[in-house]
């Protein structure tokens, strides 16, 4: 249905037509029923649907194209179409005037259509298809206001650091293909798949089958999955695109950076879960738990309200990745699917929030930014609803009782502390570092939410004649703000609100085994993180809201540290960009100065020896030949004078010959 109103909108409508955006919300609509009704009848059952026919054949081996709706497959199809239908009611009234609406909509639908297909796809030649489109849909999106040179510099930096996860992508596909002979994901990675059921015997993978995959080949597929993943899902060292995407319309950043595209690759790696040894788990478990710690710490320094969220992104993906490394692959998903809500919750808000203040930049000349949370204060009376909503989310992302984020983050911790009992020794690092990070995300979305909704308006208490009409909007903001904000509390994935083990997506999914500790853990963790996380939340209000309130010292090297973005970005920058274009200089210069001046030096060698050689051939050859020519001519018009048929002259001429002969003999 999305691939429908993509072509319908752009064929059959401009660029400003507002049909546009009932065509893609009726197809994404229809898409939500359609996954409703699939998810009902494959969710939890013992069978799961697998459609395929032959798409075309090279010498023996036959290619396939059809569809595969197990669990995990299902599960994605409904979440995206679930969040992108709030989005798509949302957008209506969000871009609403906009000159090129009716593109909008065009893109977000050939965007949804994408990652639908991407999580239906049976084979590995598709998914390699809808990945790529996906990134180039996504392009798309980020750089929609294509006259800003933020927008196109940022979907250019996207576009380029997916192209080099997507080359892994792509080693991994043939690698696996060379060593098993097929693309089919479910003969591959299925219950009863190739690799499923595949053994370790001298350092490489024996099959069933009796197909042996050396280690160093199955390393080689590993190490390109997790580029693929680090690219799409934003992980450490690939990451650094994601903030710089927030450059597209809010509702597309909820779109992409809550459900879709950087969902992507943690479901990449439920795909191909299987594949990943023991000792690659545990290195994507550290990566990771990094990517969480170091995000987190970045977003605590933060102004730009949507650069917050997107770093938060950043690091709730490494809470996702750092589960599937400790083999926490229920709650992984989980975290995924329970992270859509309120992150697409908090983007929605902040749209609302920017699009006022933009407004009232626009209506009053003020020298502002609109996304800067330093220039905001005091919005929860001029906003009450999306102060709520903003509130339910942000306290869900904390993962406070109550809330959907506290099972599923609850269940990625206490595994974690399994895990880490299970390896012991360095391996605790992992849990302690899970647990940190958790305590700097209450600490920077509260402060997100005391400088954008308490203390005082800032444009209002340096100017007291502005008075701002700030409204929450209309029912195409409220009925999706509200949709996902219910979303977000316990009883739309588990009725019992403190165990994550009762969830109906940890309940459908594979979970790890649990140590004997289990019990206990699931009593300290959520108790000491919630206690703690509320002792943060007090401790922000008072250093931001507080009228004793004392802010951080910014001249210290881990504020820079964090405001800078760990430097990350800026050696990027300055050692692979502008290396990359000083080398280009250095080659530039080298091809114009060093080989074209060889290969003019050659010319003018070449040039002036024939210079040299027409001089001679013109001079010299042709200069003799025309002296023996005008020689022969003169000696043949003397000769020829001899033979004029007058007898005297003859008679004159053997006078004159006997005449010489006489002297000469007189002489000699």
């Amino acid at each position: 249905m999305p691939l429908a109103a993509f072509v319908f909108n752009a064929l059959a409508l401009n660029k400003k037509s507002a049909v546009a955006g009932w065509v893609s919300t009726l197809a994404i609509l229809v898409s939500t029923v359609c996954a409703v009704n699939v998810f009902a009848r494959v969710w939890d059952s013992e069978s799961y649907i697998h459609q395929q026919q032959v798409w075309f054949t090279i010498g023996a081996t036959k290619v396939y194209v059809g569809l595969l709706l197990n669990n995990l497959s299902v599960l994605l199809l409904l979440l995206v179409s679930v969040i992108a239908l709030p989005v798509h009611i949302y957008g209506m009234a969000y871009m609403k005037g906009d000159p090129h609406f009716g593109r909008y909509f065009t893109y977000l639908s050939l965007f949804c259509f994408s990652m639908l297909a991407l999580v239906v796809a049976d084979n590995l030649i598709l998914v390699y298809a809808f990945w790529e489109l996906v990134g180039f849909s996504s392009y798309l999106l980020i750089g929609f206001w294509n006259t800003r040179d933020k927008a196109v510099l940022a979907n250019k930096k996207a576009f380029i650091m997916n192209r080099i996860g997507d080359i892994g992508l792509l080693a991994a596909i043939v690698t696996l293909f060379a060593q098993f002979g097929t693309f089919d994901i479910d003969a591959l990675f299925g219950q009863h798949g190739l690799i499923s059921q595949a053994t370790i015997q001298d350092g490489a993978w024996v099959t069933a089958m009796g197909i042996s995959m050396p280690a160093v080949w199955q390393w080689v597929a590993c190490i390109g999955i997790f580029m693929a993943v680090a690219a799409k899902s934003a992980q450490f060292p690939l990451h650094t695109w994601l903030p710089d995407a927030m450059e597209g319309p809010t509702s597309v950043s909820a779109l992409i950076h809550a459900a879709t595209m950087v969902a992507a690759g943690v479901f990449l790696l439920g795909r191909f879960f299987p594949l990943f040894s023991e000792t690659q788990l545990m290195v994507l478990a550290v990566i990771g738990c990094f990517t969480a710690f170091m995000a987190a710490t970045i977003a605590l320094t933060q102004n730009d309200l949507k650069r917050v969220l997107a770093y938060s992104t950043i690091s709730q993906l490494g809470f996702m990745v750092m589960a599937m490394g400790i083999g926490a692959y229920a709650s992984s998903l989980f975290h995924l699917v329970t992270h859509a809500f309120f992150k697409c919750l908090l983007f929605l808000s902040a749209g609302i929030i920017i699009h006022e203040m933009q407004h009232l930049k626009d209506e009053h000349q003020l020298d502002i930014d609109p996304q800067n949370i330093l220039y905001m204060g005091g919005l929860r009376k001029k906003l009450p609803f999306t102060f709520v909503v903003c509130v339910i989310a942000a306290c869900a992302l904390i993962g406070l009782p109550l809330t959907s984020g506290f099972l599923s983050k609850d269940g990625i911790l206490i595994q974690s502390f399994e895990w880490a009992g299970h390896h012991g020794g360095i391996w605790y690092l992992i849990p302690v570092f899970s647990i940190i990070s958790s305590m700097l995300t209450a600490f920077y979305i509260s402060r997100l939410i005391f400088k954008v909704f308490f203390g005082e308006f800032e444009p209002e208490k340096a100017n007291p004649h502005i008075h701002p009409h700030f409204t929450d909007g209309g029912l195409a903001y409220k009925i999706p703000l509200a949709f996902l904000a219910l979303s977000c509390f316990f009883p739309i994935f588990s009725f019992n609100p403190f165990s994550y083990e009762s969830a109906w997506v940890v309940k459908g999914l594979t979970l790890a085994e649990h140590g004997g500790e289990a019990d206990l853990l699931h009593t300290i963790i959520p108790v000491g993180i919630t206690l703690v996380s509320i002792g943060i939340i007090y401790w922000a209000y008072n250093i931001y809201v507080s009228p004793n309130r004392k802010l951080f010292p910014q001249d210290t090297f881990l504020f820079k540290l964090s405001y800078n973005e760990w430097f990350i970005d800026s050696f990027y920058n300055n050692a692979i960009v502008k290396g990359t274009l000083s080398l280009s200089g250095a080659l530039f210069w080298i091809d114009k100065t060093v080989i074209d001046g060889f290969v003019g030096l050659l010319q003018n060698i070449v040039l002036t020896l024939a210079s040299i050689t027409k001089w001679l051939d013109k001079y010299i050859v042709d200069g003799f030949l025309h002296t023996l020519a005008a020689t022969t001519v003169a000696i043949s018009n003397f000769v020829r004078g001899f033979q004029n048929g007058r007898v005297q002259y003859y008679l004159f001429s053997m006078m004159a010959v006997l005449l010489a002969f006489f002297i000469y003999k007189i002489l000699i």
